[in-house]
């Protein structure tokens, strides 16, 4: 279980600074989020510093996630993941294998317009984005996979890169 790898590795070297998994949405393995949670604070409290989260999509299962953690008495910082929509094919197949779900309405606007998902992925990441920061998330982790681009694109609009 990743609590024990967690624990192992503070264990070994009490320096290294160990982040864990959430899911805003719930394990996929698991039905209930609540449990999913007390396992995340287990993991917290073998010595993960941090939370970077699954992606998704819809900021309300983030701040629901959020909320839940609090209460369960999880002190140390949220990190949003959050990963650009470039492809609709490879991002059916990823929200499949990790659970999340993509918002009824985005999955309509990217199915019918195939020739523009990449602009419709990054518009709605950046529109995410300013949403949880403006909430107070302390900071942003972008699922790069590796394409720069779209990554690069959605830093300038944040005003976080540097304009060429």
């Amino acid at each position: 279980f990743a609590k024990e790898l967690v624990s192992f590795i503070k264990n070994y070297n009490p320096k290294f600074c160990l982040g864990v998994a959430g899911y805003p949405e719930g394990h996929p393995e698991s039905a209930i989020l609540e449990l999913d949670i007390k396992y995340l604070k287990e993991k917290v409290e073998a010595g993960g510093e941090y939370i970077i989260t699954q992606l998704f999509f819809d900021n309300k299962d983030f701040f629901n996630f959020q909320d839940k953690c609090q209460k369960e008495g999880i002190k140390v910082p949220i990190i949003p993941g959050i990963m650009p929509i470039t492809s609709l094919k490879q991002i059916k197949k990823i929200t499949k294998i990790c659970g999340a779900t993509i918002p009824a309405k985005l999955l309509s606007e990217l199915e019918n317009n195939p020739d523009k998902v990449s602009e419709i992925g990054i518009r709605q990441a950046v529109s995410q984005c300013k949403e949880l920061l403006s909430k107070g998330v302390p900071g942003l982790h972008f699922f790069v996979l590796n394409q720069s681009g779209p990554i690069s694109q959605i830093l300038r609009e944040l005003k976080f890169g540097h304009p060429r």
